[in-house]
């Protein structure tokens, strides 16, 4: 299964419905290619305000491939912190996280 273009999705909405936010993000967009948590970086810097609602509608289709989530891990690792500082920073289940942990895939 292909994954989507993010780059131009992302630069084509920017061009389009926000140029005033495109120098905000051209440092994330100068990659040559976007992992996860680029996505959400950017979602947050171009959608700033979101109702309750529509942050449980996000986080309710959301899916980690294994990259974003050892990347993810290693986040934690890297900035010692627990499950539920990495759940309140990446908007997710810190039953999630200890899934992945529990897992051992990812050590």
């Amino acid at each position: 299964m292909a994954t989507p273009n993010y780059k131009k999705i992302y630069t084509d909405l920017l061009n389009s419905r926000h140029p005033d936010k495109k120098y905000k993000c051209e440092s994330i967009l100068s990659k040559k290619e976007l992992n996860f948590i680029d996505v959400i970086q950017l979602n947050e810097i171009i959608f700033e305000k979101k109702s309750k609602e529509v942050l449980e509608m996000n986080q309710k289709y959301r899916s980690y491939d294994k990259n974003t989530i050892v990347e993810i891990l290693k986040y934690q690792q890297n900035n010692e912190l627990n499950n539920k500082e990495v759940a309140n920073h990446f908007k997710m289940s810190r039953t999630t996280l200890l899934n992945w942990k529990k897992s051992g895939l990812f050590e």
